[in-house]
């Protein structure tokens, strides 16, 4: 099955740039042509593009590894949480605090003074303590919740980072790239792909377009676990069927074992008729206007 169809891309607008005097000139070789003053992305190549993410984001979770959805502009929010969770991934969708990556051990502090507050929420710590500190702790536990609930399970750094709009998200970038790990990111018309391990030439700024391409990269994790789940059922199969050729080596043992002839003549029928001469077992069965959801500047 296809990772994605030309048709769903033109629906969602992923072809949309921004304004021809907003380009990026690095941006070149992903630009198609240019209609009313804005550029047109080329999206054979956003194709081939998104395969290659795809790829790469199914291997990397396949190796065992987490995958990181970045995205804190308000237009995605949602996509960035919703298709996180639904493929059992962490995400950034609030603010992304400087040294994420490269101060984890001081985010893993913060981690566990978050899981610290649930806790004392649920087990009655509260009980004992006044109004005042309970509203201070709530308002502590809100603004970590707010920050760092999508990276709470968090324990290692992440194997791959997917960003919507490089630009926004330059902190992050910037640290993953410091970091050595993968970077695949949504490139729109005025973003720098270069540094971009795997750019996605296409609309950063339409709601349809962020979803979409936040489900394809989730669609990749759920690839990646299904594959796993696979094995493991693979795995199953193949003790069951030595378990099953162990069962028959075991009963073929129990029909070619030696028959007492004195007890088993003793057998017959009280009548002094023939012996029951059945084995036992025997006789058993086996278009392109101007994207009403993009945001251009007006300036």
């Amino acid at each position: 099955m296809a990772v994605v169809t030309m048709k769903s891309l033109l629906e969602s607008g992923v072809h949309f740039g921004h304004q021809v005097k907003r380009w990026d000139p690095r941006m070149k070789k992903y630009i198609f042509a240019e209609r009313n003053g804005i550029h047109i992305i080329d999206l054979q190549k956003t194709i081939q593009a998104i395969k290659d993410a795809y790829e790469a984001v199914r291997k990397t979770v396949a190796a065992g590894k987490t995958v990181l959805f970045v995205g804190t502009k308000k237009q995605a929010q949602q996509a960035i949480q919703k298709e996180a969770e639904r493929c059992g991934m962490f995400y950034v969708n609030n603010r992304w605090l400087g040294g994420m990556l490269t101060n984890f051990v001081t985010i893993k502090k913060s981690l566990l003074r978050l899981k610290k507050l649930e806790k004392m929420e649920v087990d009655g710590s509260f009980e004992n303590l006044t109004k005042k500190e309970i509203a201070a702790l709530g308002k502590e536990r809100s603004k970590l919740q707010k920050n760092l609930g999508g990276i709470k399970e968090l324990k290692d750094p992440p194997g791959v980072l997917f960003i919507i709009d490089t630009r926004k998200e330059s902190i992050a970038v910037t640290e993953a790239q410091r970091m050595g790990i993968p970077i695949v990111a949504v490139v729109d018309t005025n973003c720098n792909p270069e540094g971009i391990n795997y750019p996605i030439p296409g609309n950063d700024d339409a709601i349809r377009a962020i979803t979409l391409f936040t489900q394809i990269i989730a669609n990749a994790v759920v690839e990646a676990d299904n594959e796993a789940g696979l094995k493991i059922i693979e795995t199953l199969g193949d003790e069951d069927e030595d378990m099953e050729g162990m069962m028959n080596d075991m009963s073929m043992k129990e029909e070619d074992r030696e028959i007492d002839i004195e007890s088993y003549s003793s057998t017959t029928d009280k009548g002094g008729g023939e012996k029951e001469g059945a084995a036992p077992g025997e006789g058993e069965e086996d278009d392109l206007p101007v994207d009403v959801d993009k945001v251009y500047d007006t300036e």
